[in-house]
């Protein structure tokens, strides 16, 4: 049984950080926007294993290891923002959070 190519992982990490940028620029929504930043570093992990096991190499799964201690503070940390923002502003549209005061 063959393997899957190497082209495959690294296009379908592509085209995830692609739609999480996308997602990231043009949505308005606090939330989509969160969840865009955890697709592109989705993305990223997968090129890091992808080739890390292709090279035979530990380095990329250390580093996509780390990746995911980030992503996962990111998200404590984001979640509770976006909580923080929400109780106080009542909306979590970007558009209408352009300034620091109440």
């Amino acid at each position: 049984m063959d393997a899957v190519p190497l082209s495959w992982y690294l296009l379908l990490s592509a085209v995830l950080f692609a739609l999480g940028a996308a997602g990231f620029m043009f949505r308005r929504n606090l939330i989509t926007v969160f969840m865009s930043i955890e697709l592109m570093l989705n993305a990223v992990n997968l090129t890091f294993i992808a080739l890390a096991s292709r090279l035979g190499q530990v380095d990329g799964q250390v580093f996509a290891f780390f990746v995911m201690v980030v992503a996962a503070a990111e998200a404590a940390v984001g979640l509770a923002i976006i909580l923080v923002v929400f109780r106080n502003r009542g909306t979590l549209q970007v558009d209408e959070l352009d300034s620091l005061k109440n």
